[in-house]
């Protein structure tokens, strides 16, 4: 009897020690998942700040600044202005004026990104992309604009590229957040199909952060470097083109080479029409001949 008795504390002992561990368990459990429904409620939020949170061009630096910090708000804020310059001029010396572009280029610590050079038989051109620093700008247009040279066309644009620069900055660091949120729950997934769509995931984020840096590379290059294009042309001396009254013997020497291309021209025309020529004097002769045939047989009755 008294073995009876301890069998059956130890299985109630057993069953207390079984049910505490299952209690543990599904605490656990309930613990685990309301962590992974407050990172996933988090990582919401975060997408939806990726695309909020960058400010509009027309926010005040002080809502940079909280949202960045202060002394990132201070150093994205500084004035970003893309410059641009449109020249076309007219120079009296081309060899001249292309050795004075090149080393007012040089001189402003800038480059040529782009040049092309072409003649006809009346004038030759160049046309030249230089990109200069945005504070030689100004001094770069007054030398390849000299008063001695004639100014056909002059322009100049500038563009405040200083929000679209905070806005992309603002967006991309949102994103670099949103895309550590989810490498941490790569690191949690138990299964292959979670593996892959999170790892889709951030393969579409990492390709905006991507796109993102590029265009903050570009505006950050425009903003330091001005364009400026130039287009420049001399006129060449014609034989006879700075005479308002041409010369007799000039105007008849035009007139005989004018006659003679004309000449050309017709023996070229006619020379491309022989199926019609031919035709034609086929048809002229069948026409004549059946004309003769007809009077012969005509001939007999009106004789006598």
């Amino acid at each position: 009897m008294k073995w009876i008795m301890q069998l059956l504390a130890a299985m109630l002992l057993w069953i207390f020690i079984a049910c505490n561990n299952k209690q543990k368990e599904i605490t656990s459990m309930d613990i685990n998942s309301s962590d992974k429904k407050d990172k996933a409620e988090e990582l919401i939020r975060d997408m939806q700040s990726a695309d909020s949170v960058a400010s509009p061009q027309g926010n005040t630096p002080q809502h940079l600044v909280q949202a960045t910090g202060k002394s990132q708000a201070k150093e994205d804020w500084d004035k970003k202005i893309v410059k641009t310059g449109e020249l076309s001029v007219e120079v009296k010396d081309y060899v001249n004026f292309n050795t004075i572009l090149h080393a007012a280029v040089k001189r402003s610590g800038g480059y040529i990104a782009q040049e092309e050079q072409n003649q006809s038989s009346f004038k030759i051109e160049n046309i030249i992309t230089i990109k200069v620093p945005v504070e030689q700008f100004d001094d770069a247009i007054a030398a390849l604009t000299p008063g001695t040279e004639k100014v056909i066309e002059k322009k100049i644009s500038a563009e405040d590229v200083t929000g679209e620069l905070v806005d992309t900055k603002s967006r991309m660091e949102a994103k670099k957040r949103v895309r550590n949120r989810y490498l941490d729950m790569l690191k949690q997934a138990k299964n292959m199909e979670e593996i892959l769509q999170v790892q889709n995931e951030v393969n579409s984020i990492q390709e905006n952060i991507e796109a993102a840096a590029g265009r903050i590379g570009y505006l950050d290059h425009a903003a330091a470097f001005s364009t400026i294009h130039i287009g420049f042309y001399q006129v060449l001396t014609q034989p006879g083109s700075n005479e308002i009254n041409p010369s007799y013997s000039y105007r008849i020497m035009e007139s005989l080479r004018s006659g003679w291309h004309w000449f050309l021209e017709l023996l070229v025309i006619i020379a491309s029409c022989w199926p019609v020529l031919i035709a034609a004097g086929a048809a002229w002769l069948f026409v004549r001949k059946r004309k003769l045939t007809t009077i012969k047989k005509r001939s007999p009755s009106l004789e006598p």
